[in-house]
């Protein structure tokens, strides 16, 4: 069995040489880990804008990047199709985040049915007291997206894995920064994919 250490930089591996070919999607991925670092500082300060600026700007590059941007037709550099990558994948697949990005949409009107949300909250009197009931609705989806998947693969694939999988996810924002930072200027240079996938020693 693979040390913690040896089974996360496995999960980091995999998931850059399957899920990020496109320079795009790289460039995306650079915008938003930019701004999920930005994002963990002020949650020390205010959350509810923290999961705002996470959500609207963070989290809708780094999937667009994915749902748009990255090839789904047969990888050559692997050698396997994206049906085998979709089925493998240890964290959230394009369908799951699918799931997951719909309910993001989903819960502001949550407030238009119930103000309160179940008695959660105080009714706003602002526009601005709303946006913060969403910001708090969508720190809670977060926190909850996160730990039901760690749960789940600590039942389907092993506690470990699941423990490494919540790590890769919570350290993402500073690995993809390390990666990508060359990204945007190799974008602006005319490339478009990264045809320079190779095993990390």
């Amino acid at each position: 069995m693979p040390s913690f250490r040896e089974e996360l930089a496995e999960q980091r591996w995999d998931d850059h040489r399957f899920y990020h070919h496109s320079l795009i999607n790289q460039s995306l991925h650079f915008v938003s880990a930019n701004t999920f670092l930005l994002c963990y500082a002020l949650l020390f300060f205010d959350p509810a804008v923290a999961s705002l600026l996470a959500w609207t700007v963070a989290m809708w590059s780094r999937q667009s990047g994915h749902f748009f941007f990255e090839p789904k037709s047969y990888d050559n550099v692997n050698d396997v199709t994206h049906e085998y990558k979709e089925e493998v994948k240890v964290g959230y697949n394009l369908f799951r985040k699918w799931v997951l990005m719909g309910i993001w949409a989903g819960l502001p009107l949550a407030l238009i049915i119930d103000p309160t949300f179940l008695g959660l909250f105080a009714p706003a009197e602002t526009w601005w007291q709303v946006a913060r009931h969403v910001g708090w609705l969508w720190l809670g989806l977060g926190a909850g997206g996160l730990a039901f998947r760690v749960i789940q693969l600590c039942f389907t694939r092993g506690v470990q894995t699941g423990f490494v999988w919540g790590t890769k996810i919570i350290t993402d924002p500073f690995n993809d920064w390390m990666l990508y930072r060359k990204s945007p200027g190799r974008l602006l240079r005319g490339e478009k994919y990264d045809h320079g996938l190779v095993p990390a020693e």
